[in-house]
């Protein structure tokens, strides 16, 4: 069984689209919004005017902050893993207390 498909309608640079999606209509609106800031903050740089050169830039910017992202949570698994590794030896064996009090 696929999951349900929402379909929603957004704005991007005053286009509008329409997406199908499986996810809630209001993620979709506010990555399309994320979208939309991105290209604009691009375009008001002044260095870029064509609205298709601002969408690839404003994509590359976000894909770069979803790499950073993941490189963060690589990051953080690890040093939890890590920790966990330390906590192990320092925390009762439930067998072993069992054992003992018998």
């Amino acid at each position: 069984m696929s999951a349900k498909r929402n379909s929603v309608r957004v704005s991007i640079l005053n286009e509008e689209y329409a997406i199908r999606s499986d996810t809630s209509i209001e993620h979709t609106r506010a990555v399309a919004q994320y979208v939309d800031h991105a290209i604009r903050q691009v375009m008001s740089s002044g260095t870029v005017v064509e609205s298709s050169k601002a969408a690839i830039l404003a994509a590359l910017q976000i894909a770069g902050e979803l790499f950073e992202a993941r490189d963060s949570a690589d990051d953080l698994t690890q040093s939890i893993r890590a920790l966990s590794d330390e906590m192990r030896p320092l925390l009762a064996d439930p067998k072993r207390g069992a054992e003992q009090s018998a």
